[in-house]
């Protein structure tokens, strides 16, 4: 039978599978390589981000007061990071049915959830609902993958699969609910839950916790405290979603549904911007590296009593506002400054102040002020190193100090007439004069310092010697003393802080305790980095601070200081004035048993501030309204006492040594109680005769032999 030929459209027809198969195949191989290429490209992508970032989440660092409770945060997100096991279980159960009910089901992407959310936005005709699981939230929170578009929704896919292969569920469910933003300011469940309701995130209700979570999605428009009645809706719609998902009862949603939103009244969470917070930076900066403070999460115990710190602000401005409205007064006004034109980095133009209070107990600052608003003015007065003003009288104590220290005495009879020139070896030609132009003869040495004598001071600084003021000086903090006659009266600079440290050597019985403002730096896993080392030096021998004590005390109650009284400072107290020349600083350093505190009045560019603006009426009122503003019951203010024995003897007021009855006819005896230490051993050389009656020999420290021969040898020469 012969072959009939082919039929042509059979050929056409078969060919025209062939391609079709072959354009399938090379279709599906096309999409397959870009598939691959895609996971390859997108793979690689996600492999360059350190997953350990996922847990290691910014958080500020926690500053506490003295007592241990939160007083501020440092910069960064506001976050405290808890355990799982430390946040309610009705809140992980919520999380879970507002944005990943199957999140123990799924590996980072979830097809079903994908599926699902694409065919209701193809119903709705809109792209309404996401289909992001958490960890998907988690990653795009975590990392930089971009903007809103396709590319980085592949990358979060994939970065979702490296995070699920890496961490447990658990891992992290806790991750994503530390870092997430939850609106008003707070990052981490734990720190919304403080914000919001006021408590622990593990003490959180069943409505509290579902008002929480049903913000996420919009913290900001649903915040509870700005749109009340949008963060119950939210809430609802999560109590809804708990029932469908039969996690809880409807008797439950009903229950949770009709609690009212019992909100915090106010942040729990503040952060405090004044002096001694950024006392507190400064220290930080010498004490951490920049990885350790940038890391945040620190727990930061201070010194810093608030109650102190807020009336020592409040008194600064206050009294300062006083003197600004006194009439005649010629320097511009803080009350005539905007806001603008009032916030200054450095000086102001209008009078500023500063105060540091030190704990005698233990050197910790109580209270640091800077200015009079740290919000005008960063420029911190206290601490800053070129702040730093002549301190005037409130240097004298010093100077006794050491007098006494080389066997002066209180009762020791020192000439309040002029300086004549040449008087001072090595200042010929300086002549100072006192304060009040008035001069008054012979004194008791110690009136010089409770009436703030010049010529007197001069004098007994002459009888010290600048060798060992100095010497008494940087043995008590203070540092850089030049060595010239002009100290004896302060003339040279120091800042608030320092000189209201050395003060603390008097009440301390002659201990200088290291001043300081943190006391312990824990890192987040609670390790230590940092503890204050609490150094202590012996300064002064302990009569010669009960001996300076004493005189202070004097100067509160018939000195430069009495019209603390006036201003109601009551307890027993001592300190010292001082003003410079041209009346261009004012200071007040005072000290109770428990507590001291330093005070400055000037004009940042310095000018006279008032005519007569002596310590006494431009320092001493802040230092009294400070002071008496501290607890009582913290800061006892007990009877200062001498840390060795006292014994009342006789002494001459001509030599400093034992009275006998030639003293006695002389009008020079006098009966004083001294420490131990400061007793004299020998009998007046100026007036001979048989030593008094209560000058026993016996009262003062023992001397050997030699020592008694090289003191006679140093008197028949003319010394000490």
């Amino acid at each position: 039978m012969p072959k009939l030929p082919a039929n042509p459209r059979n050929k056409t027809g078969a060919r025209r599978v062939r391609a079709r198969r072959r354009w399938l195949w090379v279709s599906v191989l096309a999409v397959l390589s870009v598939l691959l290429a895609v996971c390859l490209v997108y793979g690689f992508w996600a492999s360059i981000f350190n997953l350990n970032e996922v847990k290691e989440m910014s958080e500020r660092s926690t500053v506490l007061d003295m007592d241990g409770k939160i007083y501020s945060r440092l910069q960064g997100e506001n976050r405290v990071t808890v355990k799982l096991d430390e946040v309610s279980p009705d809140f992980v159960k919520a999380l879970l049915a507002r944005e990943d009910s199957r999140f123990y089901k799924h590996r980072g992407v979830d097809p079903i959830g994908i599926a699902r959310a694409l065919v209701r936005n193809i119903g709705r005709g809109s792209a309404r609902e996401g289909a992001s699981t958490l960890t998907q939230q988690l990653a795009r929170n975590s990392f930089p993958l971009g903007g809103k578009n396709i590319h980085r929704k592949i990358l979060e896919a994939f970065v979702s699969l490296r995070i699920e292969q890496h961490f447990t569920k658990d891992e992290i469910l806790e991750a994503y609910m530390n870092r997430i933003y939850f609106g008003s300011g707070v990052y981490g469940i734990e720190t919304a839950s403080l914000a919001y309701f006021g408590k622990r995130a593990k003490e959180l209700k069943l409505g509290e916790a579902a008002m929480i979570a049903g913000i996420i999605r919009a913290p900001t428009y649903y915040s509870p405290f700005r749109n009340p009645k949008g963060a119950a809706q939210q809430r609802n719609q999560v109590l809804e979603r708990l029932a469908k998902l039969e996690t809880i009862t409807p008797a439950q949603v009903a229950a949770a549904r009709e609690a009212p939103l019992a909100l915090a009244k106010k942040k729990t969470v503040s952060t405090q911007e004044n002096y001694a917070m950024d006392a507190v930076r400064r220290e930080l900066d010498l004490l951490l590296t920049d990885e350790q403070r940038g890391d945040g999460g620190l727990k930061i115990y201070t010194t810093i009593d608030p109650a102190l710190q807020k009336a020592a602000q409040t008194a600064l401005d206050a009294e300062l506002t006083k003197v600004e409205q006194r009439p005649g007064y010629k320097h511009p006004k803080r009350a005539d400054f905007s806001a603008e034109a009032k916030a200054q980095e450095l000086g102001t133009p209008y009078l500023q102040g500063a105060l540091v209070a030190i704990d005698n107990r233990s050197g910790g600052i109580r209270a640091l002020v800077g200015g009079r608003d740290f919000q005008e003015s960063k420029y911190n007065r206290a601490i800053q190193p070129e702040a730093a003003r002549q301190v005037g009288s409130t240097f004298k104590p010093f100077v006794y100090a050491a007098a006494y220290q080389r066997g002066m005495l209180p009762g020791a009879s020192i000439d309040d007439g002029p300086i004549h020139p040449g008087e001072i070896r090595t200042a010929a030609n300086w002549t100072p004069d006192n304060s009040d132009g008035t001069y008054k003869g012979p004194m008791r040495a110690e009136e010089g310092l409770i009436q703030s004598r010049n010529t007197m001071s001069v004098r007994i600084g002459e009888r010290a010697g600048l060798p060992a003021i100095g010497k008494v000086a940087g043995a008590c903090g203070i540092e850089g003393m030049p060595q010239q006659p002009a100290v004896y009266l302060g003339a040279f600079e120091q800042t608030v802080a320092d000189l209201t440290a050395a003060y603390t050597v008097f009440p301390n019985g002659g201990l200088r305790r290291q001043s300081y403002i943190i006391e312990r730096i824990d890192d987040p896993a609670g390790e230590t980095l940092y503890r204050a080392a609490h150094v202590q030096t012996r300064a002064l021998d302990p009569g010669t601070a009960w001996l300076t004590t004493q005189a202070l005390q004097k100067v509160m109650e018939r000195g430069t200081g009495t019209a603390a009284k006036s201003m109601g400072f009551t307890r027993t107290a001592a300190g010292k004035t001082g003003t410079t020349n041209d009346f261009r600083d004012a200071w007040f350093v005072g000290f109770t048993s428990s507590l001291t505190c330093g005070v400055w009045v000037g004009l940042d560019k310095p000018e006279t501030i008032v005519n007569k603006g002596y310590g006494a009426a431009l320092a001493l009122p802040v230092w009294s309204a400070t002071m008496g503003g501290a607890s009582a019951q913290r800061y006892p203010a007990q009877a200062f006492r001498s840390d060795e024995p006292t014994r009342r003897v006789s002494v001459c007021a001509i030599s400093n040594e034992l009275a006998t009855t030639a003293c006695d006819r002389a009008g020079a005896a006098y009966s004083i109680d001294l420490p131990q230490s400061h007793i004299p051993r020998d009998p007046c050389g100026t007036h001979r005769g048989s030593i008094l009656a209560g000058s026993d020999r016996d009262a003062g420290p023992k001397r050997s032999v030699p020592q008694s021969i090289f003191r006679s040898f140093r008197k028949f020469f003319g010394g000490e």
